[in-house]
């Protein structure tokens, strides 16, 4: 039997946001493995068996899952969001460059899936219609002063930003500290989006100034989405605001 590799990505936690494409790997697959709660999202038949490991393993996870295939199984590593956004398609690829040559002639497939800016931007309005580029706020696999400078360049090149993994308990400063690095180059009236848990039923989305960002409103399972100084907010009666970013510079207000 030959075996064979799928990364897919199950979306923000959703059902109805896990792809077609993505169910139908799943269901082609037998052995599973990634994160813990991640595997949680799968109904799995009996003649599948997941493989859990901790969310900081990833590449030691990737290792393994690579060798299961190798040896014929048909694998799939699965992803919250897409697999390819701060997740685990970028862990294989990393393994698959420094592992033996047989993991370069494993059958691979990654799967697309809707990743976490998407879905908070989605029930926001539009505040990725313009350009815009996503950071994680972790600095595991790199150093805080990168991210600072990211920050910086971004905000002053006039991108709306997506935060990934802005806070955690091992992390508890670095988002306040990231969003004051921000209000020294954008707007203080800057809207920011906190996205926490989009499209689940403890969704919770809420949309303040720069000035009233608070980090202790986020947690791990939350993006936060800044806009750029073009970004706008358009007040509704007895519904929650529209925050968009128009499609060209210099569009009438």
């Amino acid at each position: 039997m030959t075996g064979k590799l799928t990364i897919v990505g199950t979306g923000p936690g959703n059902p109805d946001q896990t792809t077609p494409e993505a169910v139908n790997a799943i269901a082609a697959s037998h052995v599973f493995f990634g994160y813990g709660p991640y595997l949680d999202r799968l109904t799995l038949r009996d003649d599948q068996r997941r493989v859990a490991s901790d969310n900081r393993e990833e590449l030691a996870r990737a290792k393994d899952a690579l060798m299961t295939a190798a040896s014929g199984e048909q694998v799939c590593v699965v992803s919250g969001g897409d697999p390819g956004v701060f997740a685990m398609a970028a862990a294989v690829c990393e393994a698959i460059e420094d592992g033996p040559p047989a993991w370069r002639e494993l059958e691979l497939s990654i799967v697309p899936g809707v990743t976490a800016m998407l879905a908070v931007a989605a029930r926001a309005g539009a505040p990725l219609g313009h350009d815009f580029c996503a950071i994680s706020l972790s600095d595991n696999l790199k150093p805080w002063t990168v991210i600072e400078q990211r920050l910086r360049a971004v905000a002053t090149a006039g991108l709306v930003i997506a935060l990934y993994n802005p806070i955690s308990k091992a992390r508890p400063w670095q988002l306040g500290s990231a969003f004051s690095i921000l209000r020294e180059v954008l707007p203080w009236t800057t809207p920011v989006i906190f996205g926490r848990a989009a499209g689940r039923p403890d969704e919770v989305i809420s949309v303040v100034s720069l000035a009233d960002a608070d980090p202790a409103k986020a947690d791990m399972a939350t993006c936060v989405v800044i806009g750029s100084p073009e970004t706008r907010v358009i007040e509704r009666p007895n519904q929650a605001p529209l925050v968009y970013s128009p499609r060209s510079l210099g569009a009438p207000k």
